[in-house]
C-alpha cells in the first residue's frame, strides 16, 4: 500500500520548524557580549555561519542512514562503541543542564532592567535560583503543559529579533557603526575567537532539526534542504539583527546593558516599547526554561534506560514525569548559580556559555567522526559523490568545532576537560554492561544474586 503523506509535512513547513528551533532565548544576551569584540564580530558570524552549515549537513545525513536511536549517542556509536555513546549522551546532558542556567541568568537580567532593579552578585544569583527551582517545580504537572505554554512564549523573542532585523534599518546609522568596529583595539584574530563561542552558542540545537524525520515527506531529499535552508535563515536573522543593533545604540551602551534588545528598541520606538520587549523576553526565558527542564529530564531518562546513568533518573509518575530526575537536575542547576557568581552578570553569562559550548561540542566532534561509518553501514557506496562531499565537510566541520574550542578561553577548556575526563571515569562503572561477553555477564548477575541469597540466609 502506498504510503499516504496527506499528513506529512513538507520542506517549506520543516525549514521553517527548524530556523525556529534555532532562533530560541540564547540570542537576548549576545548583543551585550559582541560588544566587547565590536561590529569587526560580524566576521565571527560569518565564519560560525559556514561551520554551521557543515555541521548541520553532516547532522542531516547522519540522520538518513542511522538506524540507532538516542540522537548523537546513537551516531557515536557507530564509530566509537558504547563508550563514544556514553560519553556523548553525558556531556550533551551536561551541557544543557549548564545552558539552563545560563538561560536563567538571561531572564533575570532582563527582568531586573523590566523592574527598574539593580542587583548584587548574590541577588542575581538567588533570583537565578527562584526561575530555577520554579520552572522545575511546574514541570511536576507532565509535558503536555509545558509543551503549549513554551510553543506561544517562544515567539517572544523571535518577534523582536525579526522585527529588528527588518525594520531596525531606519534607524541605523553607518557612521555609529563604523565607530563601533573595533572599539577596544583587540586584535584581528582575538577579536574573531573571542566572538566564536558566543555566536555558535546561538546555533547550539541545530542537530535536533533531523528528529521530524518520520513525518516529512520525501525525507531523503527535503531533510537536508530544510537542515541547510533553516541554519541559512537562522543565520541571516542573527547577523542581520546584532549588526543593526550596532548601528543603533552606542557600543558603551551595549556593552553595560542586561537588557540589549529592551534598550534598542526603547531607542527606537520610546521607553514603552522597551519595556514591552523586555517582559515578553523575560516571558520567553521562563517558557524556554520549562520546557528544557523537562528536556533535560529526559536525555537523562533516556540515558538511564540504556543503562549509562543510575536508574533513578528512570523513575516516573503516573503522567511519565520523571520528578525525581528533575529534582537533583535542579539541585545541580543551583550549585552552578552559586559558583557563577561575578560581579558582571555578563561575566557571569560568559562562563556559562562558553562551559555549555565546550561540552556541547564533545558529542558534535563524536558525530562528525561517525559519519563515515554510519554511511558505509548503510550501503552507501564509497565511490558515491555525495558519499565524499560529506566525508569532506565532516573533517571542516570538525576542525571548526576544535577551533570553537580553543576560541572558549582557557577556564572553559580546563573545566570542560574536567568534565570530559569525568565522563571516562563514570563510563568505568556501567562498563561491564556493554564490554563485557553475553555469557561473562549473565555468570556475574548469577553471582550478584546467589551472593544476595546468602547474606539473607545469613541474616
Amino acid at each position: 500500500m502506498a504510503e499516504n503523506n496527506s499528513t506529512k509535512m513538507g520542506v517549506v513547513q520543516l525549514t521553517i520548524i527548524t530556523a525556529v528551533n534555532m532562533l530560541g532565548s540564547g540570542i537576548i544576551m549576545l548583543p551585550s557580549k559582541l560588544a566587547q569584540v565590536g561590529t569587526m564580530s560580524v566576521l565571527s558570524w560569518i565564519v560560525t555561519l559556514g561551520g554551521a552549515l557543515c555541521l548541520a549537513w553532516v547532522f542531516a545525513r547522519n540522520g538518513m542512514f542511522s538506524k540507532k536511536s538516542g540522537g548523537m549517542g546513537g551516531y557515536a556509536e557507530y564509530s566509537y562503541g558504547k563508550a563514544g555513546s556514553f560519553m556523548s549522551n553525558f556531556t550533551y546532558g551536561l551541557s544543557l543542564v549548564i545552558a539552563n542556567v545560563a538561560i536563567a541568568v538571561s531572564a533575570v537580567g532582563y527582568l531586573s532592567v523590566f523592574l527598574d532593579m539593580k542587583l548584587s552578585p548574590v541577588e542575581v544569583a538567588i533570583w537565578t535560583i527562584i526561575l530555577v527551582i520554579v520552572t522545575t517545580l511546574l514541570n511536576f504537572g507532565g509535558a503536555k503543559i509545558t509543551g503549549r505554554i513554551g510553543s506561544v512564549t517562544v515567539w517572544g523573542v523571535i518577534l523582536p529579533v525579526v522585527i529588528l532585523a527588518v525594520l531596525g534599518w531606519f534607524w541605523f546609522q553607518p557612521s555609529l557603526y563604523v565607530a563601533s568596529w573595533n572599539p577596544h583595539d583587540i586584535s584581528f584574530f582575538d577579536g574573531i575567537a573571542s566572538s566564536i563561542p558566543i555566536t555558535l552558542w546561538a546555533f547550539l540545537g541545530l542537530e535536533s532539526a533531523v528528529a521530524n524525520m518520520d513525518a516529512v515527506e520525501n525525507p531523503q531529499k527535503n531533510v537536508p534542504i530544510a537542515v541547510m535552508a533553516g541554519t541559512i535563515g537562522a543565520g541571516i536573522i542573527y547577523i542581520l539583527s546584532t549588526n543593526v543593533m550596532a548601528g543603533i545604540v552606542k557600543n558603551s551602551a551595549l556593552l553595560t546593558s542586561n537588557a540589549p534588545f529592551g534598550l534598542t528598541f526603547s531607542t527606537m520606538f520610546g521607553s514603552w516599547a522597551g519595556l514591552v520587549v523586555e517582559g515578553i523576553m523575560v516571558l520567553a526565558c521562563i517558557g524556554s526554561l520549562l520546557g528544557w527542564q523537562f528536556t533535560i529530564a529526559q536525555v537523562f531518562k533516556s540515558s538511564a534506560d540504556e543503562g549509562y546513568f543510575p536508574k533513578v533518573f528512570s523513575r516516573v509518575t503516573k503522567n511519565d514525569t520523571p520528578i525525581v530526575g528533575m529534582l537533583i537536575l535542579m539541585t545541580v542547576q543551583v550549585l552552578l548559580s552559586f559558583m557563577t557568581i561575578s560581579p558582571d552578570l555578563n561575566k557571569q553569562f560568559n562562563v556559562l556559555v562558553n562551559l555549555a559550548v565546550v561540552t556541547n561540542l564533545v558529542p558534535y566532534l563524536l558525530s562528525m567522526g561517525a559519519a563515515k561509518t554510519i554511511q558505509l553501514g548503510a550501503g552507501v557506496k564509497p565511490t558515491n559523490s555525495v558519499f565524499r562531499l560529506t566525508n569532506v565537510i565532516a573533517v571542516i566541520a570538525a576542525i571548526y568545532s576544535l577551533y570553537a574550542m580553543y576560541a572558549s578561553g582557557s577556564q572553559a577548556m580546563v573545566l570542560g576537560s574536567l568534565v570530559t575526563f569525568f565522563g571516562w571515569t563514570a563510563y568505568s562503572f556501567v562498563a561491564y554492561k556493554f564490554d563485557l561477553s553475553s555469557d561473562k555477564l549473565e555468570k556475574l548477575n548469577n553471582n550478584h544474586a546467589f551472593d544476595a541469597e546468602e547474606d539473607s540466609v545469613k541474616e
